[in-house]
């Protein structure tokens, strides 16, 4: 008996539950660290993060690639569903079965047939990838090793249409999951961001500055070296400034600050309440000054900058 059938058999089926009005839940350590390639072409470098005492690789096959960012929203779909059955008093499993149809409309996207072949394609690079981190290792301890889902098989009907998929989550994943102190909600409207590095930073914003009032800010080379991008230097910090003049980020207010020779990024949340008029750039340098009262909170000598022409 293969290791994987043995798998299976011990493991109860988890039938996906409604998805209608269920709140999207991502795991904090996916948030914090790079785990995905922010690129929608196929990325074949590994993956390699060391900081603070937590180490990371992330690899993929020359055939598929890392999963991406886009990829993620399968298990933002998993980890929501968990949490849920949960929160319901019902058993979740890191066996789980649904239809293609109920992942895709969950995660706003379209249910063509394009749109299926991107979902497999998507459930074969989170199969193929395979991640080696420390992160809730105890001190000392060898790597935890996996791939995000450890196998998955379509159902086919007569006709040759989808009746179904299921899949087997890594242990890590269902693990951290199951701790309802490593799960964050996430606002609906994340699925329509578009960009890589715009969904990586949505993601790490939530992570790190919640909905503290006094918000938070990283330096951008900081925020560089956390994305593990393939860009160069000067185009990351160029797309984080277009993003500064966009406002895209749903529920935090962006912008860029300089001192002493350093760009930080600065973001706090902003109430539902705010309108787009509200927190527009459009409005030039002075708005951005009206959302930041608190200018103590500032670096000495330090000013904000989100001016038009940016993108």
């Amino acid at each position: 008996m293969s290791k994987r059938s043995s798998e299976r058999e011990q493991l109860q089926l988890f039938r996906a539950l409604p998805a209608g009005g269920m709140a999207p839940r991502d795991a904090q350590d996916l948030m914090a660290y790079p785990f995905f390639s922010l690129a929608k072409s196929r990325r074949v470098v590994p993956i390699r993060f060391e900081a603070g005492g937590i180490l990371l690789t992330v690899e993929g096959v020359p055939e598929h690639g890392i999963a991406t960012i886009w990829d993620a929203d399968v298990l933002i779909w998993a980890a929501s569903q968990i949490v849920q059955a949960r929160d319901d008093g019902i058993r979740p499993s890191r066996l789980m079965a649904a239809t293609p149809y109920e992942i895709l409309r969950f995660a706003q996207r379209g249910t063509g047939q394009t749109d299926y072949r991107m979902l497999k394609a998507a459930l074969d690079r989170l199969q193929s990838t395979t991640v080696a981190t420390s992160i809730r290792q105890p001190a000392g301890k060898r790597l935890h090793r996996f791939s995000w889902i450890n196998e998955w098989k379509e159902h086919l009907r007569a006709d040759g249409r989808s009746d179904g998929i299921e899949l087997i989550l890594a242990d890590w994943f269902f693990s951290g999951v199951m701790d309802n102190a490593l799960v964050l909600t996430l606002d609906p409207a994340y699925f329509r961001l578009s960009g890589g590095i715009e969904r990586w930073l949505y993601r790490l914003v939530r992570k790190h500055g919640g909905k503290q009032q006094a918000g938070w800010r990283f330096d951008l080379r900081h925020l560089y070296v956390k994305s593990a991008s393939l860009q160069r230097y000067s185009d990351f910090a160029l797309q984080l400034r277009r993003l500064v003049h966009r406002q895209s980020l749903p529920g935090y207010w962006l912008a860029i600050e300089r001192a002493g020779g350093t760009e930080w990024l600065r973001f706090r949340s902003w109430p539902r309440s705010a309108s787009a008029t509200d927190l527009s750039t459009a409005h030039g340098e002075d708005s951005v000054e009206k959302l930041w009262p608190d200018s103590g909170n500032r670096p000495h000598g330090s000013r904000v900058i989100a001016r038009k022409g940016l993108g």
